[in-house]
């Protein structure tokens, strides 16, 4: 049931039916059916694991708490192994076997399992792992109603792809019932259309190009260039993911819940660092958070933290899917982490650091980190290192540019949606119709916007959300 479906926005219109006709606990526990229901139409087995999940942690949680010392320590960690053996069964277990195969010479046909990979499995495993460990730093104490906790691990508007939430960002909202003020409704509904444009108008249109290069084919009775298919996938999983995100937050918002902000136009980050501030946030703090800062963080010496950065990077990679070429693009990221210290530290050394970053330079920063994140994204979009290897080979080859003529939307989109963002650097004209516009205005603008839906939208590509393999 994804969110760009007619499916969902009728489930999604009788689950808001149907809360506003409960109150507070009842509301709780008709949200944690729906979210069953919700995860239950991929497939039903899904939802033994989901419960299995649930009342381990929720267990866990009681433990850790009531424990000192190294009981409590005991507690915490079997809990984290509980929860990395999980994920780690269901999602990389045919991977260790076909790599232990290919590194002995064996055929691995006979020795892989039959597993289905449960959808957002990722996802509430690290929300589960993040329980156990606020609870152990004493950051908060263990849920005692099960009905919360259910919630927290289950909500459907961010199940299968997040954002992560953070226990002690979501479990204060469950104190009392949030009212839904017009302000509220008209920011969730905002970011619904917002994310319904970025998804099957833009993400859409990108994705068969992307689809195209990397699986050798033609798009639209054309050869795609390398250029095409690189920059396609690059704006495709922006568009697709930040468009998850905003209809999930909208979703949220309509249901009387916050979710922090996920993306904040990365592609216009400056650097490197600044890039990783600004894309899968939750994610980014995940890693730092609970992964880096255990690993020592910056209390130790910079070898050791850079080796830190490399792990973390490597592990957040490999998080992403059972292959290889997901640790290559983890560890590309940790290699420019690193290199981007070495180069602040180098330049704050010569007192040029004031130079380097002036405004008149910004752009050119921004352009480059943009190309060098893009092409980061061939071994995370190609299917195995030969691809890989290959494309990035074609990026810097002689490229044909007939394509950007026959579709120039390749072009004018990326332009478009960075002179918008320029228009409203601060988001003043998407503040002015939430808080201040007439009912008149905002009308005219959801109106505009579904119009836009309509003569834009890919409706009948039917491309699943990218994230939603993870």
């Amino acid at each position: 049931m994804m969110f760009d479906t007619f499916q969902y926005w009728i489930f999604f219109a009788a689950v808001l039916l149907g809360l506003a006709m409960l109150r507070d606990r009842p509301a709780k526990i008709a949200l944690v059916v729906a979210s069953f229901v919700f995860y239950g139409v991929w497939d039903w087995r899904f939802c033994l694991l989901l419960g299995g999940s649930i009342v381990a942690n929720y267990v866990f949680g009681l433990l850790i708490d009531a424990r000192e010392g190294k009981a409590r320590k005991r507690a915490v960690a079997l809990a984290v192994a509980f929860n990395l053996a999980v994920l780690a069964f269901f999602k990389y277990a045919n991977f260790f076997v076909d790599s232990f195969a290919t590194l002995f010479g064996l055929n691995p046909d006979g020795m892989l399992l039959n597993i289905v990979l449960p959808v957002g499995i990722s996802f509430f495993t690290f929300e589960g792992i993040a329980y156990a460990v606020d609870i152990y730093r004493r950051q908060m104490r263990a849920v005692r109603d099960p009905v919360d906790f259910s919630l927290f691990i289950t909500f459907f508007p961010h199940l299968v792809a997040g954002p992560i939430i953070r226990p002690m960002d979501f479990f204060p909202q469950l104190a009392q019932r949030a009212v839904i003020t017009s302000e509220d409704s008209r920011w969730g509904m905002r970011e619904i259309l917002k994310g319904l444009i970025k998804k099957v108008a833009f993400a859409n249109w990108f994705a068969p190009i992307a689809d195209a290069w990397y699986s050798g084919s033609q798009y639209q009775g054309m050869e795609v260039p390398a250029w095409a298919g690189v920059l396609a996938f690059s704006m495709q999983i922006y568009f697709d993911f930040s468009g998850y995100t905003d209809i999930a937050r909208g979703c949220a918002r309509l249901l009387g819940y916050k979710f922090p902000p996920n993306f904040e136009r990365p592609y216009l980050s400056a650097n490197i660092t600044e890039f990783w501030r600004r894309w899968h946030i939750s994610l980014s703090f995940w890693l730092r958070d609970y992964l880096y800062i255990s690993l020592g963080g910056n209390r130790v010496g910079v070898p050791r933290m850079y080796l830190n950065l490399l792990i973390v990077m490597g592990l957040g990679g490999l998080w992403h899917g059972a292959s290889w070429n997901f640790a290559i693009w983890g560890l590309y990221h940790g290699v420019l982490l690193i290199g981007h210290r070495l180069w602040r530290n180098a330049i704050t050394k010569l007192g040029i650091a004031g130079i380097v970053d002036t405004r008149w330079l910004a752009p050119f920063w921004i352009a480059l980190t943009f190309v060098i994140v893009t092409l980061g994204w061939i071994p995370f979009r190609a299917p195995d290192f030969a691809t890989s290897w290959a494309t990035l080979g074609a990026v810097f080859a002689p490229q044909a540019w007939n394509f950007a003529l026959a579709h120039p939307a390749i072009i004018a989109i990326p332009l478009g949606t960075l002179g918008f963002c320029l228009i409203d650097r601060d988001r003043r004209v998407q503040d002015w119709l939430v808080q201040r516009a007439n009912l008149p205005t905002a009308a005219l603008a959801g109106a505009l916007a579904l119009l836009f839906l309509e003569v834009f939208a890919q409706i009948d590509a039917q491309v699943p959300f990218v994230y939603f393999q993870f």
